[in-house]
């Protein structure tokens, strides 16, 4: 929240009044610039703007594979690309080591839908540090297909979602990804992921698309799910350009709306949908993604903290108290309050319905990740060293990332 203009010494009603009208506004604000915007957004069916098969794109679908440990729900998780509703695609699995549990697993699915076109890749090859960009480069050598979606293994795809991503992809833009998000599954940790990723994750996400939608350039891609135009990432030499960085997706992204691309959010979240969460995991990711941006845009080192409802409600009360003569305490809690609310709604709004889980289990989840998100940022800060697939880097400013021999624990 933010506080509200500074008045000259206003009566006691006066306080009251501006201090609800304050709230009030900010509120409507919120309401009016991304609440409208998710519900004209999100889950809306689009169809191909072309006439028969012959003019559909063709994609190749990128599968980064490291079976170990083993996933459960991996095999169900791939079955779904097999399934997709779309004329003209193939898959290419790259699997990173012989014996990988994920071989049969692909091998069981090329058997059963053997009408797909799919094959599979096994080792990498090393063009940079980053171990995601040296495992795909096989398959993006073997790409046929004028579009290329890098798409991780814990994804659970629709029937008709490479159609609307597709779709979205008009004759402006180069990139066209999905705003992470979960699927139902059942404990805590699962339920801590659903509530990141449908409030402050999706706030941020639809925020930026706004922006972009208004013709601003800004960039929130996310390599999760991410369909690009090959011929773009061919000028620049293809994927193995980006191995110098571990955020290949925020790159990816910056190069081609550097070339005159645009950007654009399909209307389908991505559907995570990893078979064991855990909270240490799911804490480790963040701090990670965190150190990520404070390389990659460094001024978010100082705005970053203000988006946060925690160091926000904090200054806004300070500012509250001493502008307004209002209630620190009070001022703080109806601001927590009604940041909440709003992320409830944001919550339903991206989940297509009400959450699998109780109002109380939102509450404590929401104020765990709230409160948890000041420690994450002063770790990300603190300790700027990133451990990921057991090997450990050093960013440099820009995002480049320099291998370190000692392997340091995220959290």
């Amino acid at each position: 929240m933010h506080a509200p203009p500074a008045v000259a010494k206003p009566s006691e009603h006066a306080h009251k009044h501006a201090h609800k009208h304050s709230v009030d506004s900010c509120s409507t604000l919120l309401g009016s610039l991304t609440l409208d915007n998710r519900y004209r957004k999100l889950h809306r069916r689009r169809a191909l703007p072309m006439d028969g098969e012959p003019g559909v794109m063709g994609v190749s679908i990128l599968k980064p594979l490291v079976g170990t440990p083993m996933d459960p729900n991996l095999m169900t998780n791939l079955e779904t690309f097999f399934t997709l509703n779309y004329p003209k695609f193939e898959l290419l699995f790259c699997i990173q080591e012989e014996g990988d549990p994920s071989i049969m697993i692909v091998q069981q699915l090329m058997k059963k839908h053997p009408h797909v076109d799919a094959s599979y890749f096994i080792g990498g090859v090393e063009v940079g540090v980053n171990p995601k960009i040296n495992n795909m480069q096989p398959g993006y050598l073997a790409a046929k297909h004028e579009l290329v979606l890098v798409s991780d293994s814990g994804l659970l795809m629709k029937e008709d979602t490479l159609t609307d991503m597709v779709a979205h992809m008009t004759p402006d833009v180069g990139i066209v990804h999905q705003m992470p998000f979960t699927c139902d599954r059942k404990g805590w940790p699962a339920i801590l992921e659903k509530v990141y990723f449908g409030t402050s994750h999706a706030r941020m996400y639809l925020f930026l698309g706004l922006l972009d939608a208004f013709g601003l350039r800004v960039n929130c891609c996310t390599g999760m799910s991410c369909l690009m135009r090959k011929k773009v990432l061919d000028e620049d030499g293809g994927i193995s350009a980006f191995g110098v960085y571990l955020a290949e997706d925020y790159f990816f992204a910056k190069y081609i709306q550097g070339r005159g691309w645009g950007i654009r959010i399909s209307s389908q979240p991505a559907c995570q949908n990893a078979g064991t969460t855990r909270v240490k995991g799911f804490l480790s990711r963040l701090t990670r993604w965190c150190k990520l941006r404070i390389a990659m845009v460094p001024h978010t080192l100082f705005l970053e903290p203000l988006s946060e409802c925690m160091v926000l409600g904090l200054i806004a009360s300070w500012a509250g108290a001493v502008l307004l003569r209002a209630d620190y305490l009070t001022f703080f809690l109806f601001h927590t309050l009604t940041w909440s609310l709003a992320d409830w709604i944001m919550l339903n709004i991206v989940q297509n319905g009400p959450p699998p889980f109780s109002k109380f289990e939102f509450v404590i989840s929401w104020l765990f990740r709230e409160i948890s998100a000041i420690f994450i940022f002063v770790h990300a800060v603190w300790n700027p060293v990133i451990s990921w697939r057991h090997k450990s880097f050093k960013l440099r400013w820009g995002g480049i990332a320099e291998p370190v021999n000692t392997k340091v624990a995220v959290m």
